[in-house]
């Protein structure tokens, strides 16, 4: 037997017994609610207010370009999605995905990265809630952030379809925050849309330069965390309903809405600072502070914080399914498998579930900046490794297997390989020694314990579903 599972239908070792299996995972979600927690995944407030104001710290007034950039790449990023997660809609992700196209050895690389995703950026983001609670309580970062990975485990143990609402609202008012912050942003311009192709920085003293290409491609991989979150489809599709269809509409609809909800803001932000130090300086509250007053600059705060609450919920729906397809398809010994392939009554793999959202709320307490660092690796190398899948999808059996297919191939799937590929040499060193340490210590477990067990272990399954 080879690394490369051969097509589900014809290689009995994708087949797991009706007796040993868990039970399956429910196809109750249709494209709005999938859409609906897939677009709270990529929380645009808290892209928005988070993670923007260190673009404009480096970029001043190429952010906008920047993100438009880096949004255009995950177009690329996004069709590969599409077509491997309908070819292969498993709630594994990445690694099913990968792991049946590439080989299962690729595969367990790909679930190790995704692991380390799973384990720390709930944590790094929730650990933000408390800075936008300040306005009515005062409470430290790694306390604010536990109770929000404590809360959002609570909320994944829930009805999926609950979940779906309760998300929604929450995005309702992410939308009225980044909304409110567009009209004031252009109610209040200073400069012209010209100065969105021009890039200026602030710099000490009043000093200003201006912001070249290499600038903006070293920011490429922050730029690509903005409008990250819409493989969450992936992940849900055992979940969606008609898959075949429904896991493509839902990755694009949720990348074309977070674009739009995040760049708009953006580009308010940038034409209405008061001058180029403020805008440098990235305090968004502080720039609706002074377009309007105390109030409604209290009222972005706790929509910011109600986003970040709101991730936390929807990354733990998420990762605990990674947790739930490595259980189904053997990767530990035998009582973990177990355990992280139980339901609960509400059909949610509720041991996966704790196992993703108490360590998270543990992680809050440990400094976050090498853990942030860390993660930037482990995506972009996830991303990189399902391009390389994307090039192998159409070969031998899987070349007719009913799927959406991306246009272009392989062309986007190239050139997103060599982006990728270059956006990793401009990330934190350290953070790659981590990264890479950490794959080396999973791939000898995968020469020591998985591959001498591969009949009986990291059996990549697939749902056998006639709605597919």
């Amino acid at each position: 037997m080879t690394d490369t599972l051969r097509p589900p239908a014809t290689s009995p070792s994708v087949t797991v017994s009706t007796a040993e299996a868990p039970r399956k995972l429910q196809r109750s979600l249709g494209v709005v609610g999938g859409t609906l927690l897939t677009l709270s995944c990529v929380t645009p407030a808290s892209s928005l207010f988070v993670l923007v104001p260190t673009l404009f710290n480096s970029l001043g007034t190429a952010t906008a370009l920047t993100i438009g950039i880096g949004a255009i790449l995950c177009v690329a990023v996004a069709f590969c999605y599409s077509e491997l997660g309908t070819l292969i809609p498993s709630a594994g992700g990445e690694y099913a995905m990968v792991g049946t196209l590439a080989g299962r050895f690729a595969g367990w690389l790909v679930f190790i990265q995704s692991l380390i995703v799973v384990m720390i950026v709930p944590s790094v983001i929730a650990i933000g809630t408390a800075a936008y609670l300040a306005p009515i309580v005062h409470v430290s970062g790694p306390v604010a952030g536990a109770g929000v990975m404590l809360a959002a485990t609570v909320a994944g143990l829930l009805d999926l379809r609950a979940n779906a609402w309760i998300t929604g609202v929450f995005l309702v008012l992410e939308v009225i925050a980044a909304g409110v912050v567009s009209v004031l942003g252009f109610a209040h311009g200073q400069r012209g849309v010209s100065s969105l192709f021009h890039g200026v920085v602030a710099g000490d003293h009043g000093v200003t330069s201006p912001v070249g290409l290499g600038a903006m491609l070293a920011a490429m991989g922050t730029a690509l965390f903005v409008t990250q979150g819409f493989s969450t489809a992936i992940y849900l599709s055992e979940e969606l309903e008609n898959p075949r269809r429904n896991v493509a509409r839902t990755v694009l609809w949720t990348l074309g809405l977070s674009a739009v909800v995040i760049m708009v803001p953006v580009i308010a932000i940038t034409l209405g600072a008061p001058d180029l130090a403020t805008l440098t300086g990235g305090d968004i509250s502080g720039m609706v502070a002074g377009w309007s007053n105390s109030a409604l600059g209290t009222f972005i705060s706790l929509c910011i914080a109600l986003a970040i609450i709101n991730a936390g919920i929807v990354m733990v729906i998420q990762n605990s399914r990674v947790l739930f397809a490595s259980g189904r398809d053997r990767a530990w010994p035998e009582p973990i498998n177990k355990a992280f392939g139980t339901l609960n009554r509400f059909n949610a793999p509720w041991v996966s579930t704790l196992a993703v959202g108490v360590p998270g709320a543990a992680l809050c307490f440990v400094p976050g900046l090498l853990l942030t660092n860390i993660t930037g690796v482990a995506v972009a190398a996830l991303y990189l490794l399902v391009a390389v899948a994307a090039l192998l999808s159409r070969r031998s059996a899987h070349k007719d297997t009913p799927a959406w297919r991306q246009p272009l191939w392989p062309v986007l799937p190239v050139l997103l390989i060599a982006m990728l590929c270059y956006v990793l040499t401009q990330l934190d060193h350290t953070a790659l020694v981590w990264t890479g340490a950490i794959t080396v210590i999973a791939s000898l477990y995968w020469v020591l314990y998985l591959r001498p067990r591969q009949e009986t272990r990291w059996v990549i399954t697939l749902p056998e579903d006639e709605q597919l």
